[in-house]
């Protein structure tokens, strides 16, 4: 059974908490764990769905590897922070060409760890830009990751959690400034979330 749609806004907020101070991570060090919490915020367990350095041929003599890949759903292409992610969607594209047409993602996602470029290839690979902390507010996008097959579902948000996931971001950032940070702020703002 699916997620609800709050507890998908829940975990998404997390995720921008965990990973809001992001601008030095470097891609080869930090993909792999990053791809695997963006998967868990829609219940997904990467062992059991997604293959990371998924290899694909793209001519006679010529091999690429795409970061993640979930066959039928979606491939991530990652790239470091100030990376041109055009260049990484043009990679991506490129790869799932390459696939059989069974295994072709309903969608591309090329993120920076900070900004996120998602291309629907259901809708003429329509491009969604949005930034590390609009996550929560761009969850519907990747319905079909949490199981959700029509977007009616996706009319059905709470107003209130939407304002109550940018409101813990204001905060996360508030008490960042006055000295409270690493894994005691994290901690204290998830029992937040959750003591109500």
């Amino acid at each position: 059974m699916p997620l609800s749609w709050n507890e998908i806004k829940t975990r998404a907020a997390a995720f921008v908490l965990e990973w809001k101070d992001s601008q030095t991570v470097r891609e080869k060090a930090e993909a792999q764990t990053f791809e695997t919490g963006f998967l868990n915020i829609f219940g997904v367990e990467r062992k059991k769905a997604a293959l990371f350095e998924h290899e694909v041929r793209l001519g006679e003599h010529e091999r690429g590897y795409i970061d993640l890949f979930w066959k039928g759903h979606i491939i991530i292409e990652m790239k470091t922070p100030g990376k041109d992610l055009n260049k990484a969607y043009e990679q991506a594209k490129a790869y799932a060409l390459s696939l059989p047409q069974k295994d072709i993602p309903k969608g591309i996602l090329t993120c920076d760890f900070l900004n996120f470029q998602y291309y629907d290839l259901e809708d003429d690979a329509k491009c969604y830009q949005f930034r590390l902390d609009e996550m929560p507010a761009n969850v519907e996008l990747f319905g079909d990751l949490a199981g959700y097959k029509d977007a009616g579902y996706f009319k059905q948000w709470d107003p209130v959690n939407i304002e109550a996931a940018e409101k813990m971001g204001k905060l996360y950032t508030r008490l960042k400034e006055t000295g409270y940070s690493g894994h005691q702020l994290k901690l204290y703002l998830v029992r937040l979330m959750f003591s109500a």
